[in-house]
């Protein structure tokens, strides 16, 4: 199989993204999942160019604007991935390979038949844990309490603690300044790592249903 400028062998068997081999200097790396028009990593990646930044997105439709917005941009530290994110974060990062995660306003996916659609679930936020390093950060935001109250519960269930630290992307995203505008409340929280920075994603296998039970109980 041929590299592709994402994939690189981790093994025989196994292929990995190398966030090193995607930028051409050592940094350190923020990555927001579902990154939509990107108006939040854009103004992000330009305050901070001393960081790196990948933009996940799923959506092609979306996935082209945001790419025509990134290169008009002219930001070298700002990488545009198409994927599932829940791919990347669970099968595809190395461990600690992130500084700060970014998550703002996913989708709650709230009946029941579209709950393999959902982002959030323990096992997710396990492989958060797993890939932010040491002293990283995930920073999340919702205008959906219930959804607000879950992902808090499942970041907690896998050994985050709380920070005090303000939510960068709470009022700055697409959706955070659409909801703010509205008058609508957000819902932030930050997220500080496990403290080995290791992933719980094996030890709470009714936690997750339970939670998932939640979840799903959300109205339309």
């Amino acid at each position: 199989m041929a590299e592709s400028a994402l994939l690189y062998p981790g093994s025989p068997n196994h292929f990995h993204v190398d966030p090193a081999r995607l930028f051409d200097r050592p940094a350190l790396l923020e990555i927001e999942l579902g990154a939509g028009k990107g108006e939040f990593i854009i103004e992000r990646a330009a305050t901070t160019p001393e960081r790196n930044f990948i933009a996940i997105e799923l959506a092609t439709p979306v996935v082209r604007m945001l790419a025509l917005r990134v290169a008009q941009s002219g930001l070298a530290n700002l990488k545009v991935v198409q994927a599932d994110a829940r791919t990347i974060v669970n099968l595809l990062l190395p461990n600690r390979c992130v500084e700060v995660f970014h998550i703002y306003f996913p989708d709650p996916w709230p009946k029941e038949r579209h709950a393999k659609h959902r982002l959030f679930t323990p096992y997710l936020v396990g492989n958060l844990g797993r890939t932010l390093s040491r002293d990283g950060m995930a920073y999340f935001a919702s205008d959906v309490r219930d959804y607000a109250d879950a992902a808090y519960e499942m970041f907690r269930l896998s050994g985050f603690r709380d920070s005090t630290l303000p939510v960068p992307g709470a009022h700055r995203s697409n959706f955070g300044r659409k909801y703010v505008a509205e008058g609508r409340e957000v819902f932030a929280g930050a997220f500080l790592p496990p403290e080995m920075g290791g992933a719980k994603t094996d030890s709470y296998p009714q936690a997750e249903r339970d939670l998932l039970t939640k979840v799903s109980s959300f109205e339309s």
